[in-house]
């Protein structure tokens, strides 16, 4: 039975309780930094080009360049997957400022990559949906997957209160985003749509827009509040959900109040894809 988890920190690949920072790196100073995270399926990778590209854009959004290659991070990863051997996992890559002589400045980026245990959605969620509730806000710097969640955070208080399992942003009566997942509508004549700014890019986002495609109308465009609430189905999708149903955004029921045919069928749609991809991954 494996009982260590192993982690690459600064250039070193050190068992998870070893894996630390030094106090002047600026994801503690400042909170600066961003990150990104996929999926193992059965010891390879789930779409690792895409996420590799997405991690090396939030990190030129954020001026921090990745010192390794693709090859190289694919090697680190590699030896990870095949040191911790966990059956069913996520892998995190997260680049900080580094370790800054004034607490501002940026320095010598500070690159993590650990994997972590997953379970994904069970069939009691998918089949009865989840609420949401929204907030006013909108994240900074949006196409970047920055490791600033405060607000997210600061709201699971309020969350739970209410009785609910996530929070929607949205400005001026226009959506955007979860703080870590993507939305998408179901309008009533099975149009497919997620808003279009103000949102990270999703992998999975991207997948379910090419999959819904082939059988919907489907866009990206603005969503708002309205169309939500009077959606035909809501769902949301991220690495870690793929597809959750939502059946009630703050206090109004969505559609029938049960999970859609809609977002049940673009779950096994994207399964499928998810399972063909990672037969074919190679690191």
């Amino acid at each position: 039975m494996q009982s260590t988890n192993y982690a690459y920190v600064r250039g070193q690949v050190l068992p998870l309780e070893q894996a630390t920072l030094h106090i002047s790196d600026l994801s503690i100073q400042r909170g600066y930094g961003v990150f990104d995270y996929f999926r193992v399926f059965d010891g390879r990778p789930v779409f690792l080009d895409e996420y590799l590209a997405r991690f090396r854009a939030s990190a030129q959004a954020l001026h921090l360049p990745v010192l390794l290659s693709d090859e190289e991070l694919k090697a680190v990863i590699q030896e990870l997957i095949h040191k911790n051997a966990m059956p069913a996992s996520g892998m995190k890559m997260i680049l900080t400022g580094g370790y800054s002589a004034n607490g501002f400045d940026l320095a010598e980026p500070s690159l993590l990559i650990l994997q972590q245990p997953l379970n994904l959605p069970g069939p009691d969620m998918l089949e009865q949906g989840i609420k949401i509730i929204t907030h006013d806000y909108v994240r900074e710097v949006p196409r970047a997957k920055t490791i600033n969640y405060t607000i997210g955070i600061r709201l699971i208080e309020e969350i739970r209160r209410r009785g609910a399992s996530d929070v929607l942003y949205q400005r001026g009566g226009v959506v955007s985003e979860f703080p870590r997942c993507n939305l998408f509508i179901v309008t009533h004549d099975n149009t497919v749509l997620t808003p279009s700014e103000n949102v990270l890019l999703g992998v999975t986002r991207k997948h379910v827009l090419a999959l819904a495609g082939k059988k919907y109308k489907a866009a990206e465009d603005t969503v708002t509040l309205e169309e939500v609430y009077n959606a035909k189905e809501v769902f949301l999708t991220s690495t870690t959900k793929r597809i959750l149903p939502v059946v009630q955004v703050d206090e109004r029921v969505i559609g029938t109040g049960k999970p859609g045919e809609v977002t049940l069928a673009l779950l096994q749609d994207l399964v499928r894809l998810e399972e063909e991809a990672g037969a074919r991954e190679k690191v």
